[in-house]
């Protein structure tokens, strides 16, 4: 065997074995994180939050839900200038989208504020990527 095809034998043997521990790493956080989430304690607090979030969602509909209606009529009409100053917002693997203008934390000093994917108005205060 030559040099060569010794080093190129000697590459694909360490990323083989850099993919298998990054997969290892992420299996083993997976199930941290899903031992974490069926904790009740941890359940119960969540529960809490999204009563919380879905009470104070209430609250705000009658005053903030003009919002979600002209988010509504952009997103159904395709208007990208009605959604390009939209807050960016957002726990889109929850459903949920901040229908408030960008900069609405400072300018109306209001949580984030939109309808999760089953219709219900809620409130919350931080964000996520999607891909989280």
């Amino acid at each position: 065997m030559s040099a060569s095809d010794q080093e190129a034998a000697e590459q694909r043997v360490q990323d083989a074995v850099r993919r298998h521990a990054r997969t290892r790493a992420f299996t083993e956080a997976e199930d941290v994180i899903s031992a974490v989430l069926a904790d009740l304690g941890v359940r119960e607090a969540r529960e809490r939050v999204e009563a919380a979030e879905t009470e104070l969602g209430m609250e705000l509909c009658v005053r903030l839900q003009p919002f979600q209606d002209r988010y509504d009529q952009a997103v159904a009409q395709g208007d990208a200038d009605g959604l390009a100053g939209v807050c960016a917002g957002k726990h889109g693997r929850w459903g949920r989208i901040c229908v408030l203008p960008d900069g609405h934390e400072t300018s109306m000093e209001e949580p984030h504020w939109g309808h999760t994917s089953e219709g219900r108005p809620i409130a919350w205060v931080g964000s996520a990527p999607d891909d989280w």
